[in-house]
This record gives C-alpha cells, sequence and structure tokens, in this order.
C-alpha cells in the first residue's frame, strides 16, 4: 500500500494514530452501508475520494454493456428500439432516479447534458413567470458553464442576469424576479444551499426555481416534490456512478408540466414522434423534456449502475456521509501541523454537502503527491484541495488513511 514518504513518529503521535486506526475500525465494522463496497471495482491500494467528480464502475456494468452491445445491438439492432425498450429509456431511468431526489414517477426524464437541461429549464421557468419580469437571479459561485447558459437564456428571452450570493438570494428577490439558478452544493466549497427557505421565498415572491443538482444527487436527500421545486437538472457521473459523460436529466414539476415550453422542440418529443408532422405538437408529461434520439450506449449503462441502489436508504448515505466528513475532519485535525490546510467546507451539518474542501499553499503540487501516495481527490485553481466521500463505497479507514497521508505529503 503505497504512501507518500517515511517520517518517524514520535510516541505521542503513534498513539493519536493507533486511536483513529482504531477509530475508524469500529466505524467501519458498524456500517450498514460497508457491503456496498464490494459492488464496485475498487482497489485497496487506492482510497478514491474524487466521486464527486467521477462515481467508481459498478462492477457488473461490464457484463451488462456486453449484453447490449452484442446481443441488443449486434444481433437485434433496429429492433431493439421496442424489444429491448430502448425507446422508453429516457423516462424508465428517469423512474429510477425519482426517489434519489424525492420526485414521483413521471416527473424526470434522462437524456443531454446538464448544460443543456439547464438551458431548456431556465428558458422553460422564465416562459413561465408572470409577465413584466424582466431579471433572472444565478447564484454568484455557480459552476461556470451555469452561469453562460444562462446569460445566453437571458439574452434570447430578454432578461438581465445578476450574480447574487445564495446566502442572499432571499433578499434579492423582488417583483422584477422571473426565475433564479442555484447551486444545490457548491463545487469548489462543498457548501449545501437552502433549497426548501429559498424555493419557498421565490415562491412568495412570484418567481419560479431552477436548481442543479450536480453535487447532491445521490449523497443527500433532495425533496424536490415536498418543497415544491420547480425545475431541476443534474448529471449521473458523479454520486450516481453512471460513467464518463453518462446523460443528464431534467426534472419538471408535476403541475408545470402540461405548460413547459422547451426552447429545444425535437421529434422525440412530439406527441406523435413517427407521425414525422411538419407541425409541433409536444407529448404530455416530462417526455416534453426529450429532444433528439437518445445516446443509448451510456443511457443503458447508467440504467445498470443504478442497481447498486437497490435497497439503499438515501437517509442512511446521508447520516454517514455526515459521519465520514466529520471523521475527515478529525482525523485532519490530529495528523496535519497547525495553520497548514483550512476547511472551507462548513462544519455546520445543515450546511454541508458529502465532500470537504481544503485551502492549502501549493495545492496542485499536494495533490499530485497524494494521488502518487494512493489518495485520489483533486483541486480547484488557485488553493483548493477537494476530497469527495461517497458513502457507497468510501470507509472510515479510507478518511483515516487519507489525512494520515495528506500529513506527510504537506511536510
Amino acid at each position: 500500500m503505497p504512501e507518500s514518504r517515511e517520517v518517524r513518529e514520535s510516541p505521542e503521535v503513534r498513539e493519536v494514530r493507533e486511536a483513529l486506526v482504531g477509530k475508524a475500525a469500529a466505524l467501519d465494522a458498524a456500517d450498514e452501508l460497508a457491503k456496498h463496497r464490494d459492488l464496485f471495482a475498487l482497489d485497496e491500494s487506492t482510497v478514491y475520494l474524487d466521486g464527486n467528480s467521477l462515481g467508481a464502475l459498478p462492477r457488473h456494468v461490464a457484463a451488462r454493456m456486453q449484453e447490449v452491445i452484442a446481443h441488443e445491438w449486434g444481433e437485434l439492432r433496429i429492433r431493439s428500439w421496442d424489444e429491448s425498450g430502448w425507446w422508453t429509456a429516457p423516462e424508465r431511468i428517469g423512474d429510477r432516479i425519482a426517489p434519489l431526489v424525492g420526485a414521483a414517477p413521471g416527473r424526470i426524464v434522462v437524456g443531454d447534458s446538464t448544460s443543456v437541461n439547464v438551458f431548456k429549464a431556465l428558458v422553460a421557468a422564465v416562459r413561465l413567470a408572470p409577465s413584466g419580469r424582466d431579471e433572472i437571479l444565478v447564484d454568484e459561485s455557480t459552476f461556470p458553464t451555469d452561469g453562460y447558459v444562462a446569460g445566453s437564456a437571458a439574452r434570447m428571452t430578454g432578461r438581465t442576469i445578476r450574480a447574487v450570493a445564495p446566502g442572499e438570494m432571499v433578499a434579492a428577490l423582488g417583483p422584477r424576479t422571473a426565475a433564479v439558478l442555484v447551486n444545490h452544493v457548491d463545487y469548489r466549497t462543498g457548501r449545501l444551499h437552502d433549497l426548501p427557505g429559498i424555493t419557498a421565498a421565490a415562491h412568495a415572491a412570484g418567481a419560479l426555481t431552477v436548481w442543479d443538482l450536480c453535487h447532491s444527487a445521490g449523497a443527500l436527500p433532495v425533496g424536490l416534490d415536498a418543497h415544491g421545486v420547480d425545475f431541476a437538472v443534474g448529471c449521473t457521473y458523479k454520486y450516481l456512478n453512471g460513467g464518463p459523460g453518462s446523460p443528464a436529466y431534467l426534472y419538471v414539476r408535476g403541475d408545470h408540466q402540461a405548460s413547459f415550453d422547451s426552447p429545444l422542440p425535437g421529434w422525440n418529443s412530439h406527441e406523435d414522434p413517427f407521425g414525422m408532422r411538419t407541425e409541433y405538437v409536444p407529448g404530455a408529461g416530462a417526455v416534453r423534456g426529450r429532444v433528439g434520439t437518445p445516446d443509448i450506449l451510456s443511457m443503458l449503462a447508467l440504467e445498470s449502475a443504478l442497481d447498486v441502489w437497490d435497497g439503499v436508504s438515501i437517509d442512511a448515505v446521508r447520516a454517514k456521509s455526515l459521519a465520514l466528513t466529520d471523521f475527515f475532519l478529525e482525523c485532519v485535525a490530529a495528523y496535519v501541523p497547525p495553520g497548514r490546510v483550512a476547511s472551507v467546507t462548513p462544519v455546520a451539518h445543515g450546511e454541508r454537502g458529502s465532500q470537504v474542501a481544503l485551502r492549502c499553499e501549493g495545492a496542485g503540487e499536494v495533490m499530485r503527491s497524494l494521488i502518487a501516495a494512493g489518495v485520489v481527490g483533486d483541486y480547484r485553481r488557485p488553493d483548493v484541495l477537494r476530497f469527495g466521500f461517497t458513502p457507497l463505497y468510501v470507509g472510515f479507514g479510507d478518511a483515516e488513511r487519507a489525512a494520515r497521508v495528506l500529513s506527510t505529503s504537506l511536510r
């Protein structure tokens, strides 16, 4: 098992390490989700803490994709659109994601990228907003592409963009607000934003909400239906383990579906797709979120990957996520010399996603050292180390080892 450098331990340091290793072992032994690690293609030489960028491969997906390629595509060919259920995959897989984000069946459609779905959702939200509202509020710390897409949507709809810190979003709402676009969890810091509060305040002001769930779906409860969220989008290659570039998804609240006016109408969302009529008439329900031919190979890989969620409670996932990040921060405090790193992830559970972000000097070089020693995270320029904790396959022993290796990488 690789480590970064040999460092002679003092008796005091050894005592601390033995106590933390013992605590990790006890926590792992009591972990109801620990058995799920065996479902993933992971090796014991690596601590994988980058599932908030790309989730690990569920072991069984390779065999499923061989079946899809060899039989469904190779033998059935065009017949698979009907016989293998290819045509209905976007809605069927959406219904499998729905429980993970607190949505009823029929409210999520899978397809396209997160960026494309942000565009669909935001334009649709503006079109549903009361007339005379000329402003879109955007999370100022958003992932850059969301901001780019929002700017384009504003230009197309004749609105203006105002960037607002999520903590100030409620105060910024007013009679000019048509829609708000917010990330549920900040991709850089791991801060969890107030979805229930911002959504309720937006509705009270007469505006609609679009939430980006890329860093929360599969890591914590979302409650889309319970909180009345209007639209939501998310990727599937992070905590949902769908694979690199796996298709994203779009949520449309039930009572918006009949009036959902997508800016990207396509033959797949037509009420009669194979009628090939000149006039566009949208289909009913979440199918309106479809555009063109689904990307079947990656979509079916995602569908197979979602098998790892069978019988898993998202509340149990959240409980373990918080315990893991608490323990990691405890280990960092014990192992890392004072002043070398500072957490930018909130301590309060109600404000924390499922990652820990540490600010440190020379973060890029530190992360390269960590990866060389078998601890895989990532960093965001100029100075943030990111460690994603995916409860289905990350254990407490992983958290202890990562913090210990970090301490040696900083020397």
